[in-house]
């Protein structure tokens, strides 16, 4: 059976690493149906507070006095509102205690949420941020006001007490904290990956996860590889908004936002990156157009599978961009061979065996190899 086959799905041949927690399953499934395979590393674990003491007591309050205002911060958060509600057999008096009040969302995922669980969002902020959301409610006077604030795990973002300031009465709750990832060595292993050539996207869905994964890569080393790579626009690292993108801006890596601010806006997003006519870069070569992935390369829209060792082969020969490598400069992209000669010469012949007739890698007498890249100008 040859390895060549019909590029039927966009993400074939890529590897993407989700940085999330949250809802990770519905995002993997949507693009592994594309082709890609799916890494699932959170950088960050959410702690449910189902059973803490203090919601609860706050809910119980709010049953006996309902809020004038609901300020809903996140979607993950506001459904394990109510689903603790559930458990403790409050949701009932606690749906007709929120049924009069004005409901507020600090963005779409928020906004979703409130119509899952029955209510009406009165209100919600576009920029996804609680100073949009404070910026609104001090609109209006709020003296006397009992409003209900959901936190999200990261804190109260200051709301609490501009809110308090301006004359209401606030009810916090926290319904899940952020905490340490499940799983360490896995997002270690994720950042090495991205940073060594083995991954082509990272997904982030929440700011303080994209911000601990940039802490991973600080740690590893691996920060300036991973910049490197993003620049290049052969790492795709992708945000579901722009305040999960925040820390990667921090630290000046390229971010593509999804449209909308959901899940299935960011899935989109990487579809279109990496499919026919996306902005993952290509290259004219002499067999047609030519775009890489981490698990091999796509030519004039069909995908050539590799082995981790030629697909660093011809990577380096994609990026020098049909310069001249040396085989001591080609031997770096190749995992443990250091700089020998006949170990790059061995690797060639097997992507050439691999690409079959697709002949783009070209011999160069005394100096090395390059990828037939036409000139286009």
């Amino acid at each position: 059976m040859s390895s060549r086959s019909v590029l039927d799905a966009a993400l074939a041949g890529c590897t993407i690493v989700i940085a999330a927690d949250r809802r990770a399953g519905d995002l993997a499934s949507a693009l592994e149906r594309r082709g890609a395979q799916v890494c699932r590393a959170p950088a960050l674990s959410i702690v449910p507070n189902a059973d803490d003491e203090e919601l609860i007591r706050r809910t119980h309050e709010l049953v006996e006095r309902p809020p004038d205002i609901v300020v809903v911060t996140t979607g993950v958060g506001f459904r394990g509102w109510m689903d603790a509600a559930h458990e403790h057999d409050l949701a009932e008096g606690l749906a007709g205690a929120l049924g009069g009040s004005q409901f507020i969302a600090r963005g779409p995922k928020a906004h979703g949420a409130i119509q899952q669980a029955g209510f009406v969002a009165d209100w919600v902020a576009e920029s996804e941020t609680a100073a949009e959301v404070a910026e609104y409610l001090l609109s209006s006077p709020l003296v006397g006001k009992r409003i209900a604030v959901q936190h999200h795990g990261a804190g109260s973002d200051g709301l609490d007490d501009l809110l308090s300031d301006a004359g209401a009465e606030i009810v916090s709750l926290t319904v899940y904290r952020w905490g340490p990832p499940e799983d360490p060595a896995l997002v270690e292993r994720s950042v090495t990956q991205a940073a060594g050539g083995e991954v082509d996207a990272v997904l982030f869905t929440s700011a303080p996860g994209a911000a601990e994964w940039i802490r991973s890569a600080i740690r590893l080393d691996a920060l300036d590889r991973i910049r490197d790579r993003a620049a290049s626009g052969r790492l795709l690292l992708a945000a579901v908004g722009p305040i999960t993108a925040a820390p990667l801006r921090e630290h000046r890596l390229r971010d593509t936002i999804a449209d909308r601010g959901r899940l299935g806006s960011l899935a989109r997003c990487v579809i279109g990156y990496f499919g026919s006519g996306g902005s993952a870069p290509t290259l004219t070569t002499s067999a047609g157009r030519v775009s890489m992935r981490s698990g091999g390369v796509v030519v004039d829209g069909e995908f050539i599978a590799l082995s981790r060792a030629g697909a660093g082969l011809l990577g380096a020969l994609f990026d020098a961009g049909g310069r001249v490598l040396t085989r001591d400069e080609i031997a770096v992209a190749l995992p443990r061979t250091g700089p020998n000669a006949h170990a790059v010469e061995m690797a060639v012949a097997r992507v050439r065996e691999a690409l079959g007739p697709v002949d783009i890698v070209r011999t160069v007498v005394k100096r090395g190899y390059r990828l037939a890249v036409e000139d286009t100008a």
